[in-house]
């Protein structure tokens, strides 16, 4: 079997990666495997187990498995980099009265580019990663669109690629469901790594714990970190929060004061270190505008279109029209969606096709 071209596989070390590092060996690719080291896990797992991506245990797993196979494998240290990017674009988003998407930031901004840069000096024609997700060429596009496996699909992560990101890309297991990679892990002789259990967590917040980080993170800003007016939506006091960075729009939870019945978090005012309550129905709305707009199927949209859009990674999208606004989208959704987020991203879908992606702009910062 002729070799096929180099390609450089990011390797988390986990089940998914993994199986597309060999899927992509078995085909006749020169494989080299690299896995980045994002973030000082020593400083924040203070004698807890390691969880999240990338971890210290993950890295070994990956060369471990690199190392068997007999293809050379590489440690890329971008603590410096995913410090600057995603950890305070995270802290920084959360104090401005948003909901950070550092996953998307992370592939955005950190990890393609970093795959790339080391891709060209090993001499790597593509990037691999074990995203669900899959990848076409159509009409001089580089078209993404969804998993085969709807519980796993990973588009709505990937917006931010552009094409010449996209045109180096390869996402071997997205043809493939879950069990089906599970599978072939087992059946390839992994049967550790079959059952590899998953995780959920942000990498560099391994307990969860995100109120923390953030008050470790900002010991200048106490004066928004300990604390601010509960209100409702005319401005009458409600009680008193433990700091507008701590809630997100939707919440309900969490919020230490009894009202009698449910209530839920509707808007943040950061200026003001003022956190809205209302009912579910509050929730509601109709329309949303979206910022740093990056297409994926079109070039642009020069006219109004329908499309499904999704607000949040699990949400099932709902049926909108887009039209553009200048360098903003406006998005309005044919019947009311709940739990709009400024800061999280809004993914818009035609069928299973990522039209494209941006953030979801707050109504006062935008200028009509």
């Amino acid at each position: 079997m002729s070799l096929k071209e180099k390609v450089l596989v990011a390797m988390s070390g986990g089940i998914d990666s993994s199986v597309t590092a060999l899927l992509l060996a078995q085909k006749g690719y020169q494989v080299i495997g690299i896995t980045m080291k994002t973030w000082d896990y020593a400083s924040v797992a203070a004698g807890k187990k390691e969880t999240g991506c990338c971890n210290l245990d993950s890295i070994h797993d990956a060369r471990s498995i690199a190392v068997e196979q007999g293809f050379p494998h590489y440690i890329l240290d971008i603590r410096s980099e995913f410090n600057d990017s995603v950890i305070d674009n995270f802290v920084g988003e959360y104090m401005a009265g948003r909901t950070p998407n550092p996953c998307v930031m992370c592939n955005t901004h950190i990890k393609w580019d970093a795959l790339l840069r080391r891709a060209d000096m090993l001499g790597c024609k593509y990037i691999a990663t074990g995203h669900y997700a899959q990848l076409r060429y159509e009409n001089q596009r580089y078209v993404l669109s969804k998993g085969k496996d709807a519980l796993k699909d990973q588009s709505y992560v990937l917006w931010g690629l552009p094409q010449s990101v996209l045109e180096r890309t390869l996402f071997p297991v997205g043809n493939f469901t879950k069990t089906e990679i599970r599978n072939m892990a087992a059946q390839m002789g992994f049967e550790e790594l079959s059952k590899k259990k998953e995780s959920y967590e942000i990498c560099f917040i391994p307990d969860n714990d995100y109120r923390s980080f953030i008050k470790n993170r900002l010991h200048d800003a106490e004066d928004k970190l300990s604390g601010g007016l509960f209100v409702d939506k005319e401005g009458n006091v409600l009680g008193s929060h433990d700091g507008y960075p701590f809630y997100t729009i939707g919440q309900r939870k969490g919020l230490q004061v009894a009202f009698g019945k449910p209530k839920y978090v509707t808007a943040i005012h950061p200026t003001k270190n003022h956190v809205v309550l209302g009912d579910i129905d509050d929730l509601d709305q109709a329309e949303m505008f979206v910022k740093d707009i990056n297409f994926i199927k079109y070039k642009q949209l020069d006219s109004t279109m329908d499309a499904i859009t999704k607000i949040r990674y699990k949400d099932k999208g709902a049926w909108s029209t887009l039209e553009p606004n200048g360098d903003l989208l406006k998005v309005t959704f044919h019947a009311d969606v709940k739990g709009i987020a400024p800061g999280q991203s809004a993914v818009f879908y035609d069928g299973d096709d990522v039209l494209g992606g941006g953030f979801i702009a707050r109504n006062d910062d935008i200028k009509n």
